[in-house]
């Protein structure tokens, strides 16, 4: 009966401690822009997986031609970094696609299981639309205690800038026509 007591109260000293101790907690950013394009002529700029030149930080993207699932692209940056994403999921009709980043250098983004929707939606009216560039990660550090620089903080702000530099790209290459 002693010890059943003692595993009780040993149960209720550590259980509290437990539940505080978890790990990183995964991290959304949503950004938007509005395009002054119908939703098909967005689209058709941005539809090509392989293609990121709409992205200001895109040197070049290598990978197959094609929006088949499960293809990789290999996207090198200006400042010589490099992401290599795969495409996991594409729909023309919903005018959508979905990107995995499972390993990325953390000097570009200190993030972790990185994955984007990219889509395209009809604006307030016909000749504009709503650009939606959606994110989940974790922070660069999944330990208990990571450097400023891994940090959710860092990573929201790394995650946020890509993703707000990226749609000021797509706006510019489809009202400009570049």
């Amino acid at each position: 009966m002693i010890a059943r007591l003692f595993g009780a109260l040993l149960a209720l000293t550590i259980l509290p401690g437990l539940a505080l101790a978890h790990g990183p907690t995964r991290q959304k950013v949503t950004e938007t822009i509005e395009v002054a394009a119908p939703p098909a002529k967005v689209w058709a700029r941005i539809q090509e997986f392989n293609d990121m030149s709409w992205h200001p930080r895109v040197a070049k993207t290598d990978g197959a031609p094609g929006n088949t699932v499960d293809t990789a692209r290999l996207v090198t940056l200006k400042d010589g970094g490099e992401l290599a994403e795969t495409l996991y999921r594409y729909d023309a009709a919903k005018m959508s696609y979905a990107t995995l980043l499972p390993h990325v250098d953390l000097k570009i983004l200190p993030v972790t299981n990185f994955s984007a929707y990219l889509t395209v939606k009809p604006g307030k009216t016909p000749e504009t639309s709503v650009v939606e560039y959606r994110t989940a990660f974790y922070r660069g550090d999944p330990n208990g205690d990571p450097p400023p620089e891994l940090n959710e903080e860092a990573a929201i702000k790394a995650v946020t800038a890509f993703s707000r530099e990226g749609l000021e790209g797509i706006k510019k290459a489809v009202e400009q026509g570049s």
